[in-house]
């Protein structure tokens, strides 16, 4: 002990030394004003463990770390093209629907906050349950003649996660090449059997932000949710269904499990690619470009499509923006069916205002859902929701 000083003393140095740098840095780091205000209220309330705990994982500039995305050369080219389409937009607008052209101003917020390219030339088709959906994947997989990419958060070792191992490993053996992304905590029940039957027979499966010690904590917060599925750069898949006998089966404790996909042909599938391509990129520093996986499709008619994604890395909430916007200029309708009803503050504010203009807002949730916290955190929300003038049902 230093002479004229106990150990409060030393403490209160200590803890005054490290603390302001900490809070200093929290107030200069790009985040949201509540985050902000419940770090610095940790550093006061827990001296010691507040400053550990935003060491391990409040720290923001790792993301540009651990997401760094310079390298990724099918992204600069995208980029680039988002530019010119933005630059051009009035010509580009001219030769679009009516319909579409009411649109102008979600079309150039996506472009502006995402890059995301309006394409042409699509055909859609919504896939309204597990049953469906499996049967679309699994078909156009096994039609597959050059590649197959997947992006999943969650992957079971059930009866669809093994039938879609083996048809997996049934097109790799043929020459089709086979690339996975699998979330590591969204899929941690697979097994190593699991993964080492695919790899060992020529599919290349890695998981997304690996969580592992010493790595646990500048990674664990870093989650990946998308359901992607891309087949030969000219049939994509997205929406809300994973790889689980869940979807088909349901659950005893709550009943059937419902949940919608998207099967898209035509120019979209290339901004899929993207997403997957940068991901990947990301997980092992491969660079995916060329005809092989960006195939030139034929000229026709469609439907127009805009496929934004977002993340940690992102510069803009690209899809919270789209959301707010689209609520915001509402004029009839606003019809929202969700799993978790956890919206922001400024999403609350938009849905109670368009529906105290008379915009018939309707929320449907589910009454029984596979985890209490976000369903606590749901019916939280009905009764301010409900006093606005906003319907919800379960």
């Amino acid at each position: 002990m230093l002479p004229g000083f106990d150990f409060w003393t030393i403490f209160s140095l200590i803890f005054l030394v490290t603390a302001i740098p900490v809070a200093i840095m929290i107030i200069l780091e790009k985040r949201s004003p509540f985050k902000t205000a419940a770090w610095v209220l940790a550093l006061v309330l827990l001296p010691v463990f507040g400053v550990i705990f935003y060491l391990l994982f409040g720290q923001e500039y790792r993301k540009k770390k651990l997401f760094s995305r310079k390298g990724i050369k099918s992204l600069n080219q995208y980029r680039k093209l988002s530019i010119t389409q933005l630059r051009q937009f009035e010509h580009v607008f001219q030769n679009l629907p009516p319909a579409i052209r009411e649109k102008e101003s979600i079309i150039r917020l996506l472009l502006k906050n995402s890059s995301a390219l309006l394409t042409s030339g699509n055909r859609l088709k919504i896939l309204n349950d597990g049953e469906e959906t499996f049967r679309s994947i699994f078909k156009a997989i096994e039609n597959a003649k050059h590649h197959i990419h997947l992006e999943y958060y969650i992957i079971e070792e059930d009866k669809i996660g093994n039938r879609l191992k083996e048809l997996l490993i049934k097109k790799s053996q043929e020459g089709v090449e086979v690339r996975v992304i699998i979330d590591d905590v969204g899929s941690w029940s697979l097994s190593k059997k699991f993964m080492r039957e695919l790899r060992t027979n020529g599919v290349e499966i890695y998981p997304f932000m690996e969580v592992r010690f010493p790595r646990l904590t500048s990674r664990v917060n870093y989650r990946n949710h998308r359901k992607i599925v891309v087949v030969d750069g000219e049939i994509g898949f997205l929406g809300g269904i994973n790889f689980a006998d869940r979807y088909l089966e349901g659950i005893k404790k709550i009943g059937p499990w419902r949940d919608t996909h998207l099967r898209i042909e035509g120019d979209a599938v290339k901004c899929l690619q993207i997403v997957f391509s940068a991901d990947w990129y990301i997980v092992i520093h491969e660079n995916l470009t060329g005809d092989r996986y960006f195939p030139i499709l034929p000229a026709r008619p469609g439907i127009p499509v805009q496929i934004s994604s977002s993340g940690p890395d992102s510069d803009w909430d690209s899809i919270g923006q789209a959301f707010f916007s689209i609520i915001s200029g509402a004029k009839n309708k606003v019809y929202i069916v969700t799993p978790y009803l956890m919206p922001p503050r400024e999403m609350v504010y938009a849905l109670k205002t368009a529906a105290m203009r008379n915009v018939d807002v309707r929320i449907l949730i589910p009454k029984k859902s596979d985890s209490r916290i976000p369903k606590w955190s749901s019916f939280s929300y009905v009764e301010e929701l409900l006093e606005a003038g906003v319907r919800v049902y379960l």
